[in-house]
């Protein structure tokens, strides 16, 4: 055989073999009782004059908010661009085909230039992307991603990636003018500077002291991803995240209980509720919180119930993937990140007393109805 011939099908099977590396997906150390080990990066802060993408992951965003969080994000000192699928409609909803908003996922993670990515909107359709989205892509250039709601997947895929993210506002919020607690705790956060939350007390609230890795998100997204490569709740020595909007009583507790059975409360060193907005009532609980406290109680873990965030009012960043430690107390509690940055209180009464968003309008941008 010829030597060129050698060398073309030497260079033909590299190819194969680097295509086949690019698809395969990041296997995290393996426990023998089939967990992971979440041992998240923390993507670099931001600096003035860095470069932030904008992009579609879940439902269409309409170009006016698009260009108005861009205008914001300068007015910042940072640098917008925004994702070239961004602006496309399919189906009536979605922001492009599933392979078009995989595509600008992969376009931000893979450009070195792009420091941090914002997600517009959600709504539904992350989780058609997830096996569009190896982990090794996601890994190569740890940066920190935003977003809330639908985003949960790609939480949860960063998660099981070793890669921290930011569950916080996005685009269609920020298009209102950026000026809002939610918002700019979001922008300091990035900037480095970690808050340290300081809760009322809550009724519902179980004390105790715990720490571990936040993982979770918006409950109905996060739990059909199970046994995916997006489950993060597959890690161990958890600290469980969960808020809700327009959903029954039982489909919370259906999805609860699909976590317990997959022995996902088993792994948790504790759970934090965030709010539960225009939920159901059909059942005589006082609330959603007592419903969950119900299944919680016997793991003997803390619960910190009312935490500001999801689609309320006020909607306060959270380093998913982070460790972090709950103290939960008779007379209030505590949440905290254990990650470097300048580190600050925040008296969460105090930042949820302005009310803006009605329900109403809520609902509509996570992509449900009232009913």
């Amino acid at each position: 055989m010829k030597k060129t011939s050698i060398l073309g099908i030497a260079a033909c099977l590299l190819a194969l073999v680097s295509a086949s590396c690019e698809k395969e997906e990041i296997k995290p150390e393996q426990k023998g009782d089939g967990t992971v080990v979440l041992n998240c990066v923390k993507p670099a802060y931001l600096m003035p004059g860095d470069t932030v993408a904008l992009i579609s992951p879940s439902y269409f965003t309409p170009m006016e908010n698009v260009n108005k969080t861009a205008d914001l994000l300068r007015s910042w000192g940072l640098v917008p661009v925004i994702g070239p699928n961004v602006g496309k409609v399919t189906d009536g909803k979605y922001a492009g085909t599933a392979e078009e908003r995989a595509d600008d996922v992969l376009w931000a993670f893979r450009s070195p230039g792009i420091k941090a990515v914002i997600c517009n909107r959600g709504g539904y359709g992350t989780i058609q992307l997830i096996r569009q989205l190896p982990l090794s892509a996601l890994a190569a250039s740890p940066k920190w991603l935003v977003g809330f709601s639908d985003i949960s997947t790609l939480h949860g895929l960063l998660g099981r990636a070793g890669v921290m993210s930011v569950h916080g506002t996005m685009s269609t919020f920020l298009a209102n003018g950026g000026t809002d607690t939610t918002s700019t705790m979001m922008r300091d956060l990035l900037l480095g500077k970690v808050p340290c939350y300081q809760l009322p007390a809550h009724p519902q609230n179980i004390t105790g002291q715990a720490s571990g890795t936040l993982v979770g998100g918006n409950l109905c997204t996060f739990t059909p991803n199970l046994g995916t490569q997006a489950d993060a709740t597959k890690g161990r020595d958890l600290i469980l995240f969960v808020e809700e909007i327009g959903e029954t009583m039982r489909n919370i507790d259906r999805q609860m209980r699909i976590l317990q059975m997959n022995g996902v409360l088993d792994r948790c060193r504790g759970i934090v509720l965030g709010e539960f907005i225009g939920c159901g009532t059909e059942f005589s609980y006082k609330n959603i919180e007592t419903m969950i406290r119900q299944m919680v109680e016997p793991y003997g873990i803390p619960l910190l119930c009312g935490f500001p965030a999801g689609h309320g009012n006020v909607n306060l960043p959270l380093v998913m993937g982070a460790p972090v430690t709950i103290d939960v107390r008779d007379d209030g509690a505590t949440l905290r990140f254990n990650i470097d940055g300048e580190q600050y209180s925040v008296n969460t009464t105090a930042v949820t007393a302005a009310t803006t968003t009605p329900v109403a309008v809520r609902m509509k941008l996570a992509g449900k109805s009232e009913n």
